[in-house]
């Protein structure tokens, strides 16, 4: 499952953009690879995410995992469900279980991504 609007990154996580604002979460196969997520270490509002630098960690049964961020910017929300539930992320990891909001600093960072088309392209060679 790779929704089409939604940009990624080659470490698995997935933003949308929406103007200035972006919401921050993993994809479907991070959620898969890394079994049941029993933790989640959230940033606090108010930091600043640097593109591709880690800015949260997600702990499962399996390992735990840094989380990349794929674009810079200020945190202006958490999703502090993922607290209590941190399932949400495997059970909506493009709904439900989104990590975070920031305001982008640089909106040209998207070229950096890769499209739903890329990404798709880019799962099958590691399979």
């Amino acid at each position: 499952m790779v929704p089409e609007n939604l940009k990624y990154t080659r470490e698995h996580e997935w933003v949308k953009i929406e103007e200035e604002e972006a919401i921050i979460g993993i994809t479907d196969y991070a959620q898969s690879s890394l079994g049941d997520v029993t933790f989640v270490e959230l940033p606090e509002v108010g930091k600043e995410l640097i593109q591709f630098k880690p800015f949260s960690v997600v702990e499962s049964v399996k390992a735990a995992s840094d989380v990349y961020a794929p674009l810079s910017g200020v945190v202006t929300e958490v999703n502090e469900s993922l607290k209590d539930s941190p399932e949400l992320i495997n059970h909506s990891p493009y709904n439900e279980g989104w990590f975070v909001k920031i305001k982008v600093k640089d909106i040209n960072e998207k070229d950096n991504l890769m499209t739903a088309e890329d990404y798709k392209k880019y799962l099958e060679t590691l399979d």
